[in-house]
């Protein structure tokens, strides 16, 4: 536990609840649930062994604090992660509703362990050692099954690693949600096009030979769809794209919408994946008050690329 000012808010809330969550208790000498509210808390902070921070703030000393997250009564408990109010609760709740709060938002022990190891295996990867990242994954993906980040890593190295039968089943379980997970349809398009050449005496064709049979007939869609799935099987994702286009302004509607769908996975592939919670971006308060400021984002060549692309096929479908 850690009591909180205005001196000390960034560091110990706004930047500790990027990788862990907080939870504020905003207390007064006082106020007598106050003093019943706080040992449970300080008891569950040390059961929870490092799941969550508590941190406290004297309302009457740090008024500043009490007015940006709207505090109109004590106690107060407001719970941030990623630098923003997620939920809270007033007034001095037992052991057991505090529980209940808390793993609504906390991670669990398998979670956590999962993490650990997904980080180890960014090092691994970055030290060039693929089959040791590969192992790590696995661990994490074994420890919390429901991690959909993970798993998405997972299958990505897999396929890019050429483990593409282990790569299908790793994909099995979200792919028979509703809707399709985008992320996980873009690896699964990506596996496709992969087998399409592995299976297809296409695969094996070179780009004029597609483009001999295209000039033949402009609405060959068939072929053009092998070209692009074989450009992308390549990581050739632009021409690919380009390909399909084709076929979007001529028939968006062919095949169940194959090239439309094709064209948003290798948008989604090319997209770089969100930042992990470190450097805070802008939030409010539960008051409405911006608590920390947001840095202007700069648009990099992956980025105007991809904005290209969306722009062409938001063009092609109106």
């Amino acid at each position: 536990m850690i009591d909180v000012t205005v001196q000390n808010f960034e560091a110990e809330v706004i930047a500790a609840s990027m990788h862990t969550p907080v939870l504020v208790d905003f207390w007064a000498p006082w106020c007598g649930p106050c003093k019943t509210l706080g040992p449970i808390l300080e008891k569950l902070e040390a059961e929870y062994a490092g799941r969550f921070k508590l941190v406290k703030i004297d309302s009457d000393q740090e008024q500043q604090l009490a007015a940006a997250f709207g505090i109109r009564s004590i106690p107060t408990c407001i719970l941030l992660k990623n630098g923003q109010p997620v939920d809270g609760f007033m007034g001095a709740l037992p052991a057991g509703q505090l529980r209940q709060f808390l793993d609504k938002h906390v991670p669990s022990e398998g979670a956590l362990a999962a993490e650990a190891e997904v980080d180890e295996a960014e090092a691994l990867l970055e030290s060039g050692d693929t089959d040791a990242a590969l192992a790590k994954l696995a661990d994490a993906l074994a420890q919390d099954p429901g991690n959909d980040d993970t798993r998405h890593d997972y299958a990505r190295l897999l396929i890019a690693t050429g483990a593409f039968e282990e790569a299908a089943a790793t994909l099995d379980e979200p792919l028979k949600r509703e809707p399709r997970p985008l992320r996980f349809d873009a690896l699964r398009r990506w596996l496709d096009a992969i087998e399409f050449v592995q299976n297809d005496e296409r695969g094996n064709w070179p780009v004029e030979q597609f483009d001999a049979r295209i000039a033949e007939n402009k609405r060959d869609f068939d072929t053009r769809f092998a070209k692009a799935q074989a450009l992308m099987a390549e990581g050739q994702w632009t021409a690919s794209m380009d390909e399909l286009l084709e076929i979007i302004l001529r028939d968006r509607k062919w095949n169940d919408e194959a090239a439309r769908k094709t064209y948003v996975a290798i948008l989604e592939l090319l997209t770089p994946p969100p930042a992990r919670p470190g450097a805070g971006e802008g939030g409010k308060s539960a008051g409405g008050i911006e608590l920390t400021g947001k840095a202007a984002a700069q648009e990099d060549p992956q980025a105007a690329l991809l904005s290209s692309y969306r722009r062409k096929l938001s063009m092609a479908l109106n």
